[in-house]
């Protein structure tokens, strides 16, 4: 699993158990930071050729397939069933018919002799969905003791079961944002959000921020780079704020978003729980300022479930593929069926 951030790649062993329900252990895990060199090649193939991105694809699933070879070397794992591989987003227009993620799974089997199922996205597109979000069906079927389960990526997404229906969506940016200020300064991101918490808060930003079209579009939709390229960074570079400004109010803009989304969907006598998970957990300003705004209980689960869900699921994805089950829903994604996505590559 590769985030929008460029954090590194995740990569988790886990072993599924299906019973009445399904159940996961998580037998090995490991984030590999990307080289300045690759962050530079995954930050820029934005502006790429199409030639460029395609070499990149090929040279980025050759990449994957080394760190999963060593991976599997440096673990001594005998035994594999598959490799799920999410990629690397580079485009993601589900309203103009396309989605990219690279990271190209012929060449992660040449290199590992190991069956790929991969590319989740582009079929639910095809099927008129969004392509996103992909991970409430593990949300559903791994993780149901909570009401909620949000994830503090480079997007902020969640998912939760109502009148028997899952729904989940995109809210809105978090990181994505917060990490591009920080690196103008030289760091990768604002550690325990301390930063934020040194700044001041600038309400004519928040205000802009909060009237954004798209918290109020009701229709399934998600969230790409583009929205924070073209519309987000724009909108706050026309404020010439510091770096602590600027992470204080993105912050507060954050935190008012989750919130809405919680509070319009819970009754408040009613015991709701949610589990965050994503980098975003890790930051305690963020956390805190959440809980300011909202009358659900914030859950943060261990470190390995923070740093590892989304790849646990997307493995999860890979299962429900590999035995042709449902792992994506129509419900979710706005798609015209329910359906089971992603391309197999067999050695």
């Amino acid at each position: 699993m590769s985030g929008t951030s460029l954090d590194g790649v995740d990569l988790v062993y886990a072993k599924f158990i299906k019973n009445k329900t399904y159940s996961f252990e998580i037998l090995k895990t490991d984030t590999i930071n990307y080289s300045e060199k690759w962050k530079k090649s995954l930050f820029e193939a934005f502006n790429y050729s199409g030639e460029k991105l395609v070499k990149l694809d090929a040279d980025y699933g050759k990449f994957l397939g080394e760190l999963i070879q060593k991976f599997i070397h440096n673990n001594s794992i005998k035994k594999i069933d598959f490799i799920a591989s999410h990629g690397h987003t580079i485009f993601h227009q589900p309203e103009k018919n396309y989605t990219l993620q690279i990271g190209n799974g012929a060449e992660i089997t040449a290199e590992t002799k190991i069956k790929v199922i991969c590319d989740f996205r582009v079929q639910d597109i095809a099927l008129g969905g969004q392509g996103a979000p992909l991970v409430p069906i593990g949300d559903q079927l791994l993780f149901n003791d909570y009401r909620y389960c949000l994830n503090l990526g480079g997007f902020s997404n969640i998912s939760f079961e109502k009148n028997d229906k899952r729904f989940a969506f995109d809210i809105c940016p978090v990181n994505i944002v917060m990490n591009h200020y920080t690196r103008k300064i030289g760091k990768e991101f604002d550690d325990g959000g301390k930063m934020a918490s040194e700044g001041v808060l600038n309400n004519d930003l928040l205000t802009a921020l909060n009237n954004l079209s798209f918290y109020v579009d009701e229709k399934p939709k998600s969230l790409g780079y583009e929205f924070v390229v073209d519309i987000i960074i724009p909108m706050i570079d026309k404020y010439n704020l510091s770096t602590e400004d600027i992470l204080r109010t993105f912050v507060e803009h954050v935190a008012m978003q989750l919130a809405g989304v919680l509070n319009r969907n819970s009754v408040k006598k009613e015991n709701y729980k949610v589990l965050v998970t994503g980098g975003g957990a890790f930051n305690d300003f963020l956390i805190k300022r959440l809980k300011s705004f909202t009358f659900v209980e914030v859950v943060i689960p261990d470190k390995e479930i923070i740093n590892f869900k989304e790849a646990i699921i997307f493995a999860f994805l890979g299962v429900l593929k590999d035995q042709n089950e449902v792992n994506c829903l129509k419900s979710v994604t706005g798609a015209r069926k329910d359906h089971s996505s992603g391309v197999l590559f067999e050695f």
